[in-house]
C-alpha cells in the first residue's frame, strides 16, 4: 500500500516538474487591449442598445472566450488573420445571446422604434415594457422552432403585415387596449 501511494506522489510530482501545469492566462494590461480593441464593435446593431455595464459584460465574455481559446496572448496577436478571429468570436457570441427571450428582444426592437412605428404608446412604464417584451418573446418562441427561422423571419420583416410586426401589434392590444392601425399610403393618380 506504501509503495503504491509513494508511486502516485512521484507521478503527480513528475507531472507538475514536466510542465504540466494550468494554461497560461492573459495578464491584466492584454486583457484591457483586448477589451479596448472591442469598443471599435459597439455600433453594431445588436451591441448599440446595451446599456455600458451589458456591453462590459458582453467584451469579457467575448474576451474570455478568446482567451480559451488561445491562452498565449503573444501567440494570439501575432496570427496573420486577427482582426478575423476577434470578428468571428463577436459574431458567434452576438449569435448565442440572440435567443428570443425578453431581455434580447428590447435589443432587437428597441422600445424607442415601436414607438415611432405607432406599435407601442409613449410614456411606458419600465414594467410595461417588460410584460410587452415577455409577450412578443412567447410568441415568437411559439411560432419558430429553429433560431434559423427566427432569423429568416427578421430578415423577411419588411412589411407591415409581417408575422413579427402582427405579434408586436397583438402583444400591444392585449396588454394595453392599444388598438394598432397601420395607414397604408394610397396615391391617386388621375387621367
Amino acid at each position: 500500500m506504501k509503495k503504491i501511494l509513494l508511486y502516485f506522489s512521484l507521478l503527480a510530482f513528475a507531472a507538475t516538474a514536466l510542465g504540466c501545469s494550468p494554461q497560461a492566462k492573459w495578464n491584466h494590461e492584454q486583457k484591457k487591449a483586448m477589451r479596448e480593441a472591442l469598443k471599435a464593435y459597439r455600433q453594431m446593431a445588436y451591441l448599440q442598445d446595451l446599456t455600458d455595464p451589458e456591453f462590459i459584460v458582453f467584451t469579457d465574455g467575448v474576451a474570455g472566450t478568446i482567451e480559451e481559446a488561445y491562452p498565449v496572448y503573444a501567440t494570439f496577436i501575432e496570427m496573420p488573420a486577427v482582426d478575423d478571429t476577434v470578428d468571428y468570436y463577436v459574431i458567434t457570441t452576438i449569435v448565442d445571446e440572440l435567443d428570443a427571450d425578453a431581455h434580447n428582444m428590447r435589443h432587437l426592437y428597441p422600445y424607442r422604434y415601436l414607438v415611432s412605428q405607432g406599435i407601442l404608446p409613449d410614456g411606458l412604464t419600465h414594467e410595461q415594457q417588460k410584460a410587452f417584451y415577455q409577450c412578443f418573446a412567447q410568441k415568437v418562441n411559439a411560432q419558430y422552432m429553429t433560431m434559423e427561422q427566427f432569423f429568416n423571419a427578421i430578415l423577411a420583416d419588411t412589411t407591415n403585415d409581417s408575422q413579427l410586426t402582427q405579434f408586436q401589434q397583438q402583444c400591444a392590444n392585449d396588454l394595453f387596449d392599444w388598438v394598432v392601425e397601420i395607414d397604408e399610403e394610397v396615391t391617386v393618380t388621375e387621367d
